[in-house]
């Protein structure tokens, strides 16, 4: 490979939240600090373990060059990069700069989005499992949020509920849900005809949809990210979607995502809310990033970035498949992420999910309590790195974990 994916960089004291807060309580979910003799191996915090594309560096350090960083207007070549970048998938065709917008991270943008659309009180759908931070941004404003389940068919593909879905948005008057695509933690990358059904559903029930689509470049063979408003005239017109370099690149310490937004009067009416909070200001080097981000160098360290990552995914799960028994996880068709079911473990070994949380946490298993994601039995992985510490990692877990 022409880039490098084996090197086990050394991240402690370089400001990572994956190292630095292990032991602490930045976010109240932190695993503990391992015991003396074990060094941590971080598979929680969804940030990567790999060395950003240099294109990114390189744009950095050129502008770091020059000696002032005041005031600064978002360049042609930002939105000329994001335009090409989203058409490089083969859809957003018709995409121009006005339909485009900063956002300081997805949180912000959901946020934001949620004020705009809703009111303290009411109900938002989402899918369950669930990422985390949904969660904070649909209560943290006084909003409430209604679970539809995703279902786990006879081959193991996690798959929404579309009758449940209409049920819930009918019984709980919901005119706002929050969609994952792909779905963080399942890894699900959705098809045409789910995300056509998907639509059918919110559109009878005059739903409008955020649509987080962060995770859209990490997509493995045989799979394809269909942006969700690009499935038909109604998701164009009702979906607005949040989109950012943060997960491809590793980028999410320079905080710069960026909405796509076709409808006028809710394109205007979000832009309006984060111009008057002011909360929503770009980095300068932010800006540099992402256009070395979405650069022809950057869809080659890409190319090479999937292919390590779909040979983690593949060795991680028939691992853990066939070496832990009462452990499930199944291959995952996007992301970096995996969610593994400790269900029969436990009852057969009659030990809980946090004594099997911790034994891997002593050991330096830097694992993620899946309870936060709303499984009841389960834990999530960050597969994102070096292969070598991914091996490390299971074999601790085979040794002092799951015996």
């Amino acid at each position: 490979m022409k880039y490098d994916f084996t090197s086990i960089i050394d991240r402690k004291g370089m400001d990572a939240t994956a190292y630095d807060s292990v032991g602490k309580h930045k976010w109240g979910m932190e695993p503990e600090a391992p015991e003396e003799g074990f060094d941590f191996i971080p598979l929680w915090v969804a940030d990567m373990n790999f060395a950003t594309c240099p294109a990114i560096t390189r744009n950095i350090i050129e502008r770091a060059k020059h000696p002032l960083f005041g005031y600064f207007n978002h360049s042609d070549e930002y939105y000329q990069s994001i335009i090409d970048w989203r058409k490089s998938g083969g859809y957003h065709k018709d995409l121009s700069r006005e339909e485009i917008g900063y956002e300081n991270g997805v949180h912000g943008f959901l946020s934001s989005a949620v004020e705009v659309l809703t009111e303290p009180g009411d109900n938002i759908l989402l899918h369950s499992p669930v990422y985390v931070g949904f969660k904070s941004d649909v209560e943290g404003l006084g909003r409430h949020s209604i679970y539809s389940p995703l279902v786990l068919d006879e081959n193991g593909v996690w798959r929404m509920d579309y009758e449940d879905m209409d049920r819930k948005i009918k019984a709980y008057h919901i005119k706002t849900a929050i969609f994952c695509s792909p779905h963080n933690p399942t890894g699900r990358v959705w098809t045409l005809e789910e995300l056509e059904k998907a639509m059918a559903v919110f559109e009878e029930n005059n739903v409008t949809v955020l649509s987080d689509e962060i995770w859209a470049d990490l997509v493995f063979e045989g799979h394809n990210h269909i942006p969700t408003q690009c499935v038909n005239d109604w998701a164009k017109e009702h979906v607005v979607a949040a989109y950012a370099p943060s997960k491809t690149f590793n980028l999410a310490g320079l905080v710069g995502s960026y909405h796509i937004i076709y409808n006028e009067r809710l394109r205007k009416a979000i832009t309006k809310h984060g111009e008057h909070t002011h909360y929503n200001e770009m980095n300068v080097l932010s800006m540099h990033a992402l256009v070395g981000a979405y650069s022809k160098e950057g869809h080659e360290w890409l190319k090479e970035l999937l292919e390590v990552l779909e040979d983690n995914a593949r060795f991680s799960c028939d691992y853990i498949n066939k070496t832990f028994d009462g452990v499930s996880c199944e291959m995952t068709e996007g992301t970096y992420m995996m969610f593994l079911d400790c269900s029969e473990y436990c009852k057969k070994t009659g030990r809980s999910l946090d004594e099997v949380l911790k034994a891997g946490w002593r050991v330096g298993v830097g694992w993620q309590d899946g309870r936060l994601f709303e499984g009841p039995c389960h834990i999530r992985l960050n597969l994102a790195s070096p292969k070598s510490r991914l091996e490390e990692a299971f074999r601790r877990m085979k040794e002092y974990v799951f015996i």
